[in-house]
């Protein structure tokens, strides 16, 4: 069946969608479920995440009037006045997201690489004109770590598995994963290995382009030559290879001016 059928379609961020009273939208994102029903004075989200089987490689979604099984998570919202549309904004992660390559990567002394990341998002369900949020919907099993030199000094990220790829041609593009150039700069007089980094997500901001992908700016990540701080900043624009895009949200949290310098357990620890 073609999925631009009105019986299924593949799903968009930032479109808004009309519902009328008892209808239910079923989405299909990577391995999560959602469900999004309107009633006369509420409205009601579903979801449920699926043990991953196979790698799923887009996002559909449906209208009916079927619900699933009673077991699945379920959210009920007072519904305002007549609103009766529905908008899917992505966002980062509350949290740093700190990135584990499947393999350690050395950083000769004096070298630079740029890592290609894909940042897994947050679903907003919006609804009425003012898009007001119901709702935020990870569109995979965060798990949590902690970056810092001891229990007492650091922070609280999520975590994420990556194969940190080198050539961005080899990057898989999901519509729940948003693509973020990592460059790491090593002045330090001996090479690093690289087994982990925190990544800022909170800072990035969200840009959609004309082929429904996302991206975030860069970040460059500097070792500086007294070992033990780095600096790190995010790009103002977005890298050429993302092509024309716009922005679908905003960064969590402002970033300061100029570069922000860390130790190094809170980069790399």
């Amino acid at each position: 069946m073609d999925n631009q059928t009105e019986s299924r379609r593949d799903g968009v961020w930032g479109q808004t969608y009309e519902f009328v009273s008892g209808q239910t939208q079923h989405h299909k994102l990577g391995h999560v479920r959602l469900w999004v029903t309107l009633l006369d004075t509420e409205w009601q989200i579903r979801t449920e995440t699926r043990p991953p089987e196979t790698e799923p490689v887009g996002w559909t979604e449906s209208i009916g009037d079927s619900l699933p099984h009673t077991d699945v998570s379920l959210q009920r919202f007072i519904r305002e006045g007549d609103s009766s549309t529905v908008t899917f904004i992505p966002a980062v992660a509350k949290l740093p997201t700190v990135i584990r390559p499947y393999q350690a990567l050395t950083i000769p002394s004096g070298a630079r690489c740029t890592i290609y990341v894909g940042v897994v998002v947050w679903m907003r369900v919006c609804v009425g004109p003012k898009q007001t949020v119901l709702a935020e919907v990870p569109l995979a099993v965060p798990s949590y770590t902690w970056v810092g030199r001891n229990t007492m000094e650091g922070e609280l990220c999520y975590s994420s598995a990556s194969y940190a790829r080198l050539v961005l041609e080899a990057v898989p593009k999901r519509p729940w994963r948003a693509v973020t150039p990592v460059t790491i700069i090593n002045r330090r007089p001996e090479a690093l290995l690289l087994e982990r980094f925190s990544l800022p997500t909170p800072l990035l901001s969200l840009h959609q382009n004309d082929r429904g992908q996302l991206w975030t700016p860069g970040v460059v990540v500097e070792m500086e030559t007294d070992m033990i701080s780095a600096s790190l900043h995010v790009d103002q624009a977005l890298p050429v290879a993302a092509g024309a895009c716009d922005q679908v949200a905003p960064a969590r949290e402002k970033a300061a001016r100029g570069r922000l310098v860390r130790a190094i357990d809170r980069v790399f620890g």
